[in-house]
């Protein structure tokens, strides 16, 4: 009997010893990611991102370049609207391209250091190995991370990562709220360690001819390992000016005289929030030829879209607010050909938003910080006043307040990004 029973005790332990032998602790898988992230030459990935910030959901195709040692492109597709907006990093700065409008808008960021990114592997793998009460579980093909949200929203809590056991490529990740509720849903379909790319692959010009070639055509484009068969919008930041005045008076008159002025004459106001270079006092404005952009969008062979992408657009509202905060009134503003229209918001907090179609298109340079609003880009500017800016379907998005803070004003954007005007 004594024999029986030490036989069994050492069956079971063999059995012990071979369910364990193999199996990674989230020390080991930790330590395997370090690796990976300093030995990182450069990656290129594509994924379905869904965002459940509103009633319906919003899905996007993200293309993802990263080029050691910070080389980025970054192409963000809503197809249901056939919009691309793409934004670049190089030895020049960080651009946001519109090739379909032979334009684009540069300005000096430390973007993606400053800020973590849901679509880049730094990002991800960072999170992992920052929160040190992480949680590791895994399925059949993956090591499945729950981690903290270390994004520039107060709205994002909680995320799940899940990483390939074969070589740590990210296949899926999903963000939540404090209520536990998924707000996006990334899926990866491809990711590539060491991708090659060409010599010019981040290239502003290169990217900008290359994409303008394939505006409106399916198919690969002229070279380069990204793929955009997408038109690009006609919208992402045009220009971006800088208010100084912190006074409710002072400040609805700077954002009027901004929704008068040209969005391509973009004011150097100063550093954002973030970013400790300086502005470039020889920042250039070039102003495109109207013609010629629209024969690049391809808006003059079609009236109905042309009217679409320069008239009138009514009031677009957001449908989130802060607490405490109420729509105070919407001033009229003197109609100068860019429809521009005024919401004034008082209370916790003060701001203003102004929307607008902009006449000129321009090249630029100033300081400021990228922010991903959730399917499209912003761009934050000023120090004391800050304002941020983005495009969505050719209207010209601006808030501008001294005393909202950023999460907030992300928000509000990320609110208005399915918003019809009335």
């Amino acid at each position: 009997m004594r024999r029986i029973s030490w036989m069994l005790a050492m069956v079971m332990c063999v059995t012990l010893l071979l369910a364990g032998c193999g199996k990674k602790s989230a020390d080991d898988v930790v330590k395997d990611l370090s690796d990976v992230v300093s030995d990182l030459n450069s990656y290129h990935g594509t994924a379905l991102m869904t965002l459940h910030t509103g009633d319906t959901p919003q899905e996007y195709k993200v293309d993802i370049s990263y080029r050691k040692p910070s080389y980025y492109r970054i192409a963000m597709t809503n197809e249901k609207k056939d919009i691309t907006q793409i934004v670049l990093r190089n030895d020049e700065g960080v651009f946001v391209l519109t090739p379909s409008l032979n334009k684009s808008f540069r300005f000096k960021s430390d973007w993606p250091n400053n800020q973590g990114q849901v679509y880049l592997y730094e990002t991800l793998i960072r999170s992992i190995i920052g929160d040190a009460s992480r949680q590791l579980a895994t399925d059949d093909k993956a090591y499945v991370f729950d981690v903290a949200a270390n994004y520039n929203s107060h709205a994002l809590v909680r995320q799940k990562i899940w990483l390939s056991k074969s070589n740590y490529a990210p296949t899926q990740v999903q963000v939540s709220n404090a209520n536990a509720k998924v707000v996006v849903d990334l899926k990866f379909d491809q990711f590539d360690f060491d991708a090659k790319f060409d010599k010019d692959s981040f290239d502003m010009e290169r990217n900008m001819a290359s994409d303008k070639k394939n505006t409106g055509s399916k198919g690969a484009p002229s070279s380069g390992v990204v793929d955009s068969n997408s038109q690009l919008d006609s919208g992402t930041m045009d220009g971006v000016t800088g208010v100084t005045s912190g006074e409710p008076e002072q400040q609805q008159k700077a954002a009027e005289n901004a929704a008068q002025q040209p969005s391509g004459e973009a004011k150097v106001g100063g550093a954002a929030t973030g970013d400790t270079s300086k502005p470039d006092t020889t920042a250039n404005t070039e102003q495109q030829d109207t013609e010629a952009d629209d024969a690049a969008a391809g808006t003059s062979a079609d009236p109905d879209a042309a009217e679409a992408m320069t008239g009138e657009f009514g009031l677009i509202e957001p449908s989130y607010t802060p607490a405490g905060v109420q729509i105070k009134d919407t001033p009229e503003l003197e109609d100068n050909g860019t429809h521009a229209v005024m919401l004034r918001y008082s209370g916790t907090y003060n701001y203003t938003i102004v929307e607008a179609r902009p006449i000129d298109r321009a090249v630029a340079l100033t300081a400021g910080e990228l922010i991903d609003i959730g399917g499209s880009f912003a761009v934050l500017t000023g120090s004391e006043q800050q304002t941020l800016t983005w495009m969505n379907d050719g209207i010209e998005f601006r808030i501008t307040s001294a005393d909202l803070p950023v999460s907030e004003m992300i928000q509000i954007a990320a609110s208005m990004q399915d918003q019809s005007g009335k």
